[in-house]
């Protein structure tokens, strides 16, 4: 597969915007070098294009028009195929202010590149074929990891870990279409339903590779997105205090008087590796200042959306008709109650709080005091992995996209199985399987559209 038409060359500055020690501009086509010869004087006197590949060399920029030196740079230059991009790439590490790096970037513009478009160079190693589309979408999950559990299974991906397992699935699919159109060939009677009876048990055994990917999508989507998280509760019973003692320091405002949180407060929070998307959220009570009850009815809201539900209670403090609206907010929602202030003399009656709770799990802690909040991770962790094996030992579907086409390549393999057991032709069960396999396709972009590449690599920063 190549869609590459565009024989631009391309630059971009390849770092973050801001000042920092080291700035990057990158090239990459079949001007690059000629692009660097015009630019760069080594100290030693070497032009560009007689560098040797991989080798870094200390020169300075030079405007080629005006004779002024714009910054002292290191320049490597990497010739096809051994580049990112698998064409000719320079990189210039320059200073890392602003100027500079506009300045060197302009020049190379002027000098025959283009400004690259977001993801253009992580494209082009796709289009090479360095990457498999699904190790090119581990690129920006790595820049966006948030914790070493998220960095891992993106790593993973890159790696080909989940590619390796498409393209064994496909290659199996492949083999039973290959044995039906050999039966189809030499339609004696016995050889079509000994075929699709072998057909028919290696579907089964996909279906249950494919439920098993499946079965790690949750879990990979949460530590590519963050487990959205919401702290519910009554007003002074420990909201902020618990989303303090996660983060480990004091971001969100705690005092003593009731309702000082009138908004929510999103934070990311490292548990265990598992990001936690955390909203502190207003305290849901009953209130006539109108800024409070727009903050309690958003709390209301976020409720619905979160993937879990901690809310506290005070084992210090009956159980109150608001904490029992509180716990029918929780119908249908995965939640964890956590009983704080457990230092306290207790008055909370547990046992009326077992006919609300639904069967929830009950944490007991004592937030000042540092106590319960271990087994809270734990018990978070839990519910997260599900008993899985731990990121970077096996393949985490963490993409919506793939997990579609999961879904769909296991429908189209239930289609190939009935038209199997309704005794259809073997060709007709043919056009399911090739189905599922162009959909397993998709994944890695063996089988799909340059409108969904064009898309995937728009999310990309310009530079990567």
């Amino acid at each position: 597969m190549n869609m590459l038409t565009d024989n631009d060359t391309i630059s971009a500055i390849a770092t973050a915007v801001g000042e920092g020690g080291i700035g990057i501009v990158r090239i990459s086509g079949n001007k690059a070098v000629a692009i660097a010869n015009r630019l760069f004087s080594s100290k030693s006197g070497k032009q560009a294009a007689r560098i040797v590949s991989h080798q870094v060399v200390y020169g300075d920029i030079i405007d080629p028009e005006s004779g002024e030196t714009v910054d002292e740079v290191l320049l490597i230059l990497m010739r096809a195929p051994r580049s990112y991009t698998r064409e000719d790439v320079v990189e210039i590490h320059c200073h890392g202010g602003p100027v500079p790096l506009q300045r060197i970037l302009e020049l190379t513009l002027v000098l025959g590149s283009r400004l690259a478009e977001p993801g253009e160079f992580t494209k082009r190693a796709f289009l090479h074929g360095r990457l498999d589309l699904a190790q090119a979408e581990a690129v920006i999950d790595i820049i966006r990891s948030k914790t070493d559990a998220s960095l891992k299974t993106a790593v993973g991906n890159l790696s080909g870990l989940l590619s390796t397992e498409i393209k064994h699935l496909r290659h199996v699919i492949l083999s039973m279409i290959a044995q039906l159109e050999a039966a189809i060939d030499f339609p004696e009677e016995d050889i079509e339903e000994a075929a699709a009876a072998d057909v028919a048990q290696l579907i089964i055994q996909v279906q249950a590779d494919v439920d098993k990917l499946l079965a790690t999508a949750q879990t990979g989507r949460i530590l590519r997105e963050g487990l959205a998280t919401v702290i519910i509760g009554k007003p002074n019973v420990g909201k902020s205090s618990l989303l303090n003692a996660l983060l480990r320091e004091t971001r969100a405002i705690v005092t003593d008087i009731p309702g000082t949180t009138r908004d929510s407060i999103e934070e990311y929070v490292n548990i265990r590796g598992i990001p936690l998307k955390i909203i502190d959220t207003a305290g849901i009570h009953e209130t006539t200042d109108i800024v409070e009850r727009i903050g309690v009815e958003k709390a209301k809201a976020l409720v619905k959306q979160a993937d879990l539900v901690l809310l506290l209670l005070d084992a210090s403090m009956p159980l109150a008709p608001e904490d029992r609206a509180i716990l029918e907010l929780l119908a249908g929602q995965q939640a964890i109650i956590i009983v704080n202030k457990s230092d306290l003399p207790p008055l909370l009656d547990f046992t009326a709080l077992e006919q609300y709770s639904g069967n929830r799990l009950v944490v007991r802690t004592s937030i000042t005091l540092g106590e319960g909040l271990a087994e809270l991770e734990e018990i978070i962790a839990n519910l997260v992995y599900q008993g899985q094996v731990s990121q970077g030992e096996a393949a985490f579907v963490n993409n919506v996209r793939h997990a579609d086409a999961l879904r769909q390549t296991n429908q189209r393999l239930a289609e190939a199985l009935a038209t199997i057991e309704r005794g259809l032709p073997p060709d007709c069960v043919v056009v399911d399987l090739r189905a599922a396999w162009e959909k397993l396709g998709e994944i890695t972009g063996d089988t799909i559209g340059e409108d969904i590449i064009d898309q995937i690599f728009a999310q990309f920063c310009i530079g990567k």
